[in-house]
């Protein structure tokens, strides 16, 4: 009888990361590097890469960006994994990027959603009037200490 999944070494499918990290500190660029890799963990996602975008200046062509448009339209690439929409950049920065990703067909998960900022029609988002469906697990109310 075969193991089951849980129990053989099964390749997830390939994710890239994307993280847009503009005047942060060494341990806030730790701690997003590493929701990503437990967000990678938790699901089953074989991290191929992460792409880091640290121009403030820069525009929707960001060399970090446009790197990620090459790998997405790999065969066999599944998805881009951001900590937060915010990480696309600035309001209209990260308009386009969106276009772009639409147009490349690209998958975006996040590993954290901002409540407030789900545009219609995106594939991270719910449709308008649809249920909100987290991507990752949210975090657990602490028990009382009393309880």
């Amino acid at each position: 009888m075969e193991p089951l999944t849980e129990h053989r070494g099964v390749n997830g499918p390939v994710v890239y990361g994307f993280l847009r990290l503009v005047n942060v500190s060494a341990a806030r660029e730790i701690a997003l590097s590493a929701s990503l890799a437990e967000y990678y963990r938790q699901h089953e996602l074989l991290l191929s890469g992460v792409f880091t975008d640290r121009s403030a200046i820069g525009g929707p062509a960001s060399a970090a960006f446009t790197g990620l448009l090459d790998v997405l339209a790999l065969p066999g690439t599944y998805s881009v994994v951001l900590p937060a929409a915010s990480h696309l950049g600035p309001k209209t920065i990260a308009a386009k990027r969106e276009r772009q990703l639409e147009t490349a067909r690209a998958r975006i998960l996040l590993v954290r959603e901002t409540r407030g900022t789900r545009p219609a029609g995106h594939r991270y988002y719910s449709p308008p009037g649809g249920p909100f469906r987290r991507l990752s697990p949210g975090s657990t109310p602490a028990l009382d200490s009393e309880t």
